[in-house]
């Protein structure tokens, strides 16, 4: 596994990393902390040093099972996790008072004393503003403390993007793209210029680019959200895309290979459900895509999806 710089944090990080918000969670129909484990031990085994969570990726459950493996290899990973806040009637909100005790949960649930990376997860635009949002002060704060090595904030949007670089000192941003979804693309040299790494959520399209789905399909899990004429609109496009690949290459390698083709890129966070997963997901690492096969990709956004993008 290659190692990428993450901005300029002085860390360094998997091109691959694990997203593990499916690790035995309920609410993927996932229960065993057996599973969990052994995702985790084999993720380390390949050579996987970043590992991506949240308080609220199984209430808990997912920093709770980091925290019962990653202590013993602690300085040789990367641990990310989040903040947001949920009031006891499942309000969410990010005030600055909050940020410092759902942090401790953080910490206690991983078994560790400082967190590597810590992001507003999916914060109103307005609280990416550091010219007004209080909350960039605190995280500075725990920062100097040595809670945090650095912080940013997970987000979706080109403009969101250019917000955070411009207007705060964010060193690490979790960004929503692939080959199906590229709006934000245009602002990572920006990034790249202002020392900012770039950690990739979403980049197999919530399973579409996995192969897996086609356009008669249907959901029973956290993707029912989809009507039948997006399921329509979005078999069609898996269709085109594995088209363009090269012979013998799979979605999911040419998925994960596509966004590492971003010299911008730190790192990409596929989930995984089984170690066979996770596994097949590292080994997207071991190659490249084609010049020419990028740019068809690219292209896919500019003649089906840019002014009319997929619902997601």
């Amino acid at each position: 596994m290659k190692l990428r710089e993450l901005g300029d944090t002085g860390m360094n990080v998997s091109e691959i990393g694990l997203g593990a918000w499916q690790l035995a969670n309920p609410d993927w129909g996932l229960h065993d902390t057996a599973v969990a484990h052994r995702i985790i031990h084999a993720s380390l085994d390949a050579g996987c040093n970043f590992f991506d969570t949240a308080p609220g990726y199984g209430d808990g459950r997912s920093e709770e099972l980091l925290g019962q493996v990653l202590p013993a290899v602690r300085q040789d990973v990367i641990i990310c996790t989040k903040f947001s806040h949920y009031s006891a009637d499942g309000v969410r909100d990010f005030d600055v008072a909050h940020i410092r005790p759902v942090l401790e949960g953080s910490l206690r649930r991983l078994q560790t004393d400082y967190i590597d990376v810590l992001l507003l997860h999916n914060p109103p635009r307005n609280l990416m503003d550091g010219r007004t949002a209080p909350q960039y002060a605190a995280l500075e704060k725990l920062k100097t403390e040595g809670k945090i090595r650095a912080y940013g904030v997970s987000l979706d949007w080109r403009e969101e993007v250019e917000l955070a670089v411009q207007t705060t000192q964010s060193k690490a941003l979790e960004v929503m793209y692939n080959a199906f979804y590229q709006e934000p693309a245009p602002a990572f040299p920006l990034a790249q210029a202002n020392g900012v790494g770039l950690i990739i959520k979403v980049p197999l399209d919530s399973g579409w680019l996995s192969g897996r789905y086609n356009a008669h399909t249907r959901f029973e899990d956290v993707r029912d959200r989809w009507s039948p004429e997006v399921i329509a609109r979005r078999g069609a496009l898996v269709e085109k895309f594995a088209a363009l690949l090269p012979p013998g290459t799979s979605m999911v390698h040419a998925a994960l290979q596509y966004t590492l083709a971003r010299p911008e890129v730190s790192t990409v966070i596929p989930g995984a459900k089984s170690v066979a997963q996770a596994l097949d997901n590292f080994a997207a690492a071991d190659k490249q895509l084609p010049p020419e096969v990028v740019a068809a990709i690219d292209a896919l956004w500019d003649d089906d999806l840019q002014n009319n993008p997929l619902p997601w």
